[in-house]
């Protein structure tokens, strides 16, 4: 091939789709609408929730590893859902992987506690996160796959 020969784009490379910039903006509008913020602010508040559970639920003191499991997954979900609050276009193609934390969620009282048992009363608390985590991760899977058929 000669150094003047024109380069082609591989089959998966889009950006040299006619389309290709009309598909960006549609889908920058659906990830920065209104249905889209509220579900970031959602996955803020969950994962501010799952934080300060083990002070909401009362069991910090006698489950210390569930309590550090929470803290840590939490302060990642609120830090995940900042980062879709600031760069959803970047951000909004990871909603995924909050279905993987809110299974997380739902096995670690009995993965991270030792003798694998729990209170009852973490084992709630841990759950309704959880279905909530994967609610939220499906929602945002909604949104994504909505634009891209959108885009068609």
């Amino acid at each position: 091939m000669s150094e003047t020969a024109p380069r082609h784009a591989s089959a998966s490379d889009i950006t040299t789709h006619p389309d290709a910039m009309e598909m960006r903006q549609r889908f920058a509008r659906v990830v920065e609408g209104p249905s889209a913020s509220t579900l970031d602010g959602l996955v803020i508040l969950l994962g501010l929730y799952m934080a300060v559970s083990p002070w909401v639920v009362h069991f910090h003191a006698a489950n210390p590893d569930v309590t550090v499991n929470n803290l840590v997954i939490g302060l990642s979900m609120a830090a995940f859902g900042f980062g879709l609050a600031l760069q959803p276009e970047r951000l909004y193609r990871l909603g995924w992987i909050a279905v993987p934390i809110g299974v997380w969620m739902i096995i670690s009282p009995w993965v991270v506690t030792q003798g694998h048992s729990a209170p009852k009363a973490i084992i709630w608390n841990n759950l309704c996160i959880g279905a909530v985590a994967v609610l939220l991760g499906l929602a945002m899977q909604g949104f994504t796959m909505g634009a891209s058929r959108a885009r068609r």
